[in-house]
């Protein structure tokens, strides 16, 4: 398959690295620079990790430190008010997807003026836009690798995918140590977030045999690491596995894209403020079993790769079998008191659903039918 690769990110990963946040700075030229993080990274002392190491640098910062969980456009524009009042040049994203993605939001309103909606799609930014570094702190999206950023609109929840090649974070610093610091239901989360990047991004009909390669060694790092990071957060081998395979994932996203589960997971948290990896853990063994039948050899061979025993070739079944105890090791299970919708309310859920970015990319055609039915499986087993 022909394929047209591009990483502008440079990953630097290892015990220690963050260390090199200062001298990173310093070579992209950042003389002021905003510090886009979340509360709860800061309550757990990396911000002010960070800043120690910052000390002393030819640069001056200030921080931002109220994104949310699913970064709104409210959260979007106080960050873009705080780096017009200091004049940044420069962005530092610490934290999980949320805080990254809130940054390359920031990135584009404040370089390119509007509104983020005004950047919905790809490719929309026509000025250049500063560059940035981030520092991720779990092990899920893979946003540090990605041109994406997700962002929920205020007023209507809906979710908005806006990318650009000038978005891209130009390094990204992955230092264990901070993932480390993940309550067990964040690691679950984020956790089955990145396998379902690693699985869909394997199967859709945009993968390629780089993306291809990307997607199957991180479907392998995150499988044999993911309960052993669970079980025991303070394995450092286990927890820098999973976050290089969510590396890996985010960048088999960004040259493959993703499909179906994804597409049903946006309208759940958009409607329902179910979290993301919640959603995701409630749709993907659904999506696993309606896509097997045109990629059983795939889902077979990622069975194969991580040792999961297959008989007659029926590996999507195996898979939605695994995933499925998997979020029930994660804790991940949906609740009837957590969703109970009505049939108007599903069939609302799979207009929008069908109306996704990412359902165009899933390898079994899909319509609003088939997402109306995929949704009174998943609810129905609640």
């Amino acid at each position: 398959m022909s394929f047209n690769f591009y990483c502008p990110t440079r990953v630097i990963f290892g015990s220690g690295s963050i260390s090199q946040c200062g001298d990173s700075i310093v070579r992209l030229g950042g003389k002021r620079v905003l510090i886009v993080t979340d509360p709860g990274v800061k309550a757990v002392g990396h911000l002010e990790k960070v800043l120690n190491l910052l000390q002393g640098f030819p640069f001056e910062w200030v921080v931002f430190d109220q994104v949310e969980e699913n970064p709104s456009t409210d959260n979007v524009q106080a960050g873009v008010q705080l780096a017009k009042a200091e004049n940044i040049d420069f962005l530092l994203a610490l934290g999980g997807g949320s805080s990254l993605d809130c940054a390359k939001g920031i990135n584009f309103i404040y370089t390119n003026g509007g509104e983020i909606k005004d950047y919905w799609g790809f490719g929309h930014a026509k000025k250049k836009m500063l560059p940035s570094l981030a520092i991720p702190t779990t092990t899920g999206t893979g946003s540090e690798v990605q041109s994406y950023a997700l962002i929920s609109d205020s007023k209507t929840h809906a979710k908005m995918a806006c990318g650009d090649p000038k978005a891209a974070f130009q390094v990204a610093i992955l230092e264990p140590s901070l993932a480390q610091t993940q309550p067990p239901f964040v690691i679950a989360l984020s956790g089955i977030d990145a396998i379902s990047h690693a699985l869909e991004s394997a199967v859709t009909l945009k993968r390629n045999s780089f993306s291809t390669m990307l997607s199957h060694q991180a479907w392998k790092l995150l499988i044999e690491n993911f309960v052993p990071f669970l079980n025991s957060p303070c394995d450092l081998e286990a927890c820098s596995q999973m976050q290089i395979g969510a590396c890996l994932a985010g960048l088999a996203i960004e040259n493959s894209m993703l499909g179906a589960a994804h597409s049903c997971a946006n309208p759940l948290t958009q409607n329902y403020q179910l979290a993301h990896g919640q959603a995701i853990a409630l749709m993907l063994p659904y999506i696993v079993e309606y896509n097997a039948p045109v990629v059983e050899n795939i889902y077979t061979q990622l069975c194969q790769e991580v040792n999961w025993t297959v008989s007659n070739k029926r590996g999507g079944e195996v898979l939605s079998r695994k995933i499925a105890d998997l979020v029930l090791q994660g804790n991940l299970q949906t609740t009837s008191d957590q969703l109970s919708l009505s049939s108007s309310e599903i069939k609302k859920m799979a207009e929008e659903a069908s109306q996704q970015w990412t359902a165009q990319f899933n390898p079994r055609s899909i319509n609003v039918k088939d997402f109306e039915s995929l949704y009174h499986k998943a609810l129905s087993s609640l």
